[in-house]
């Protein structure tokens, strides 16, 4: 019995899926991309703008067609699941941030375009699994970062109340504490610029300064590496599995076929020689006394 035909849309949407999915196809909007990065940094020096403005501008229209062109095949193609995707949707805003017209209320939208160089992030296999790791790893990181703000409150607020008076540009209010504190954090002239001269004061300041480093620094700041790192490592992991799992299901799909194949096989070399038999025993027997003549 024959398959039934497809339709003329469904075929025509596997021959786009498969034409976007090759691998020319994709190394040529990568290249594409890297291009537009390129002209995007040339945009910025008036010099070379003044001598080659109209090239730049028209080759960067036509990659912006380019792309276009691209995320429309992809909407004719997945239809409605285009957009339940979290990076075509994100290909898709940063393609439609650049389509925004260049004077208006949205002009200053313009200068979003850059992100087009961000869809790097969705056709190189790399990149989309470390921003992955980074995203499942925002639960723990969020939890870090509300002990570590607590922990900048508390000390702002004693920093207000001990350094305030005597250094009202670094701890005059809270907000300068938190500030003053942010820096000290990331050690940039913690103690020449900041600490020093407070103990030049009050001397027992140190005792202030050097929890909070520790404590914000060295332990609050490695719990963040510490959590990407994990979740890049279970990242890669359940990625690895989901591999194995695929090859798996793949091998025992070509087993159960070749099962069936030697089945059919069996069955066929079965009928084969029942068919011999049958044509045996229809054979009509030599007549009696007399001998086959033998050669």
């Amino acid at each position: 019995m024959s398959q039934p035909t497809p339709p003329a849309a469904n075929t025509i949407r596997l021959r786009i899926d498969t034409f976007l999915l090759k691998p020319w196809t994709q190394h040529t909007i990568l290249v594409l991309i890297v291009v537009n990065a390129v002209l995007m940094g040339l945009e910025t020096s008036s010099a070379i703008m003044a001598q080659a403005g109209s090239l730049i501008r028209a080759v960067d229209r036509a990659i912006l067609m380019v792309f276009v062109v691209e995320l429309t095949l992809r909407i004719f193609v997945h239809r409605l699941a285009f957009f339940r995707d979290p990076w075509s949707l994100f290909d898709f805003a940063v393609v439609a941030v650049a389509l925004v017209p260049a004077s208006g209320p949205f002009a200053v939208l313009r200068a979003l375009r850059v992100l087009r160089v961000l869809r790097m992030l969705t056709i190189v296999p790399s990149m989309r699994r470390v921003v992955g790791a980074l995203l499942s790893a925002v639960p723990g990181l969020s939890s870090i970062a509300m002990v570590l703000l607590l922990v900048f409150y508390v000390f702002a607020v004693i920093a207000t109340h001990l350094f305030g008076a005597a250094f009202p540009d670094w701890f005059g209010t809270l907000g300068r504490s938190l500030y003053t504190l942010f820096q000290v954090m990331t050690l940039e002239s913690w103690s020449m610029g900041i600490s020093r001269p407070v103990m030049e004061v009050m001397p027992h300041a140190w005792a202030f300064f050097i929890p909070f480093i520790l404590f914000a620094t060295f332990t609050m700041l490695n719990l963040f590496i510490a959590i990407i790192v994990n979740a890049m490592q279970t990242f890669s992991e359940q990625e690895h599995q989901e591999t194995v799992g695929a090859v798996e299901k793949a091998g025992h799909v070509i087993e159960h076929e070749l099962h069936a194949e030697v089945q059919s096989l069996r069955q066929e070399i079965g009928e084969l020689k029942t068919l011999l038999r049958q044509t045996a025993s229809l054979q009509p027997l030599p007549p009696s006394g007399r001998q086959r003549p033998t050669i």
